[in-house]
């Protein structure tokens, strides 16, 4: 096992089977930088594409069709002192006879400092109003199948922009391995965001991010799937939403079928009572819901 320091200076506007940047092994840590969701790097300068350009794929050897890969997010941190976001919430979360009077939707700055985030020439409301650094990261995932080159203003099988907060610091993401080397991409960390993305922006930034991969044989999934050390959870992206939350909870049944053990009758019992539901993103054009399970519920189970 291996740690590796890497400087990207090629980034990608879609996830697929683009030319690896980095060969890594099983168990390797990466040490990387993410442009911010308009190209801008850590001093400024535009060095990527209008949309979430990601740093990678990373090739790691030994992953095969039909593995998952998992991704431990060991650290996000800030490397520059402001993001953006946009004025006013996206049209689609607002009823529509409101639309016309939502805000124009300018470039809002905000200040990154060691205690937290502040807008920089905020409204009157919120003169002195800051909130915490909770990093997370808005667009990862690997090459989906058949060649295909898949945007990362989007979502699907293979991860791309969920846009879920609970994508941070010490969670694992796990993906479906549909091409060889499974080819990792990462990018668009958000400094904060809260559900939905209903801003159509998290405080997007640049930043320095440490993971970690693993290659789980033998398990297969067809949707994302991730684990803190409180919850499990899975994610479907699609539209409408409710075929978002039916990729989510199939999802759910079947690792709660491949892993605990539970039958069908049994592992709808138990998502009835303990099941909870974020909505991940509702700006995109794939929306994103997770469906997640707090371990307490689980460990009865757990082989």
């Amino acid at each position: 096992m291996a740690t590796h320091r890497f400087s990207p200076q090629v980034f990608h506007a879609t996830l697929g089977a683009h030319e690896p940047v980095l060969r890594i092994s099983d168990g390797d840590v990466v040490i990387t930088e993410t442009l911010d969701a308009h190209g801008y790097d850590k001093a400024m300068a535009m060095r990527g594409g209008d949309t979430n350009p990601m740093t990678g794929p990373f090739f790691i050897e030994g992953a095969e069709q039909g593995d998952q890969l998992a991704v431990e997010i060991i650290r996000i941190g800030m490397n520059r002192k402001t993001g953006w976001t946009r004025s006013g919430l996206a049209w689609n979360v607002v009823e529509p006879a409101l639309v016309r009077d939502m805000p124009v939707r300018d470039k809002i700055i905000w200040d990154i400092g060691a205690n937290g985030i502040s807008i920089q020439q905020p409204p009157s409301a919120l003169k002195d109003w800051s909130i915490a650094i909770d990093p997370m990261i808005g667009c990862f995932g690997v090459a989906p199948a058949d060649g295909e080159m898949i945007s990362t203003a989007t979502s699907g099988h293979h991860g791309g922009n969920m846009d879920y907060r609970l994508f941070r610091p010490g969670t694992t993401a796990m993906f479906p391995v549909a091409v060889t080397g499974a080819l990792f991409f990462i990018g668009d960390a958000h400094g904060a965001q809260g559900d939905g993305e209903i801003a159509g922006t998290g405080i997007e930034t640049s930043s320095e991010v440490e993971f970690r991969v693993r290659i789980i044989k033998g398990k297969t999934s067809l949707w994302p799937r991730g684990e803190t050390a409180d919850c499990i959870f899975t994610v479907g992206n699609a539209r409408p939403l409710e075929q978002a939350l039916q990729h989510a909870t199939s999802e759910m049944l079947r690792w709660l079928e491949q892993d605990y053990g539970l039958d069908r009758v049994s592992a709808s019992h138990l998502l009835g009572m303990a099941v909870r539901y974020d909505i991940a993103n509702v700006f995109n054009p794939a929306f994103s819901v997770a469906c997640r399970l707090e371990k307490s519920w689980l460990r009865e189970f757990a082989w």
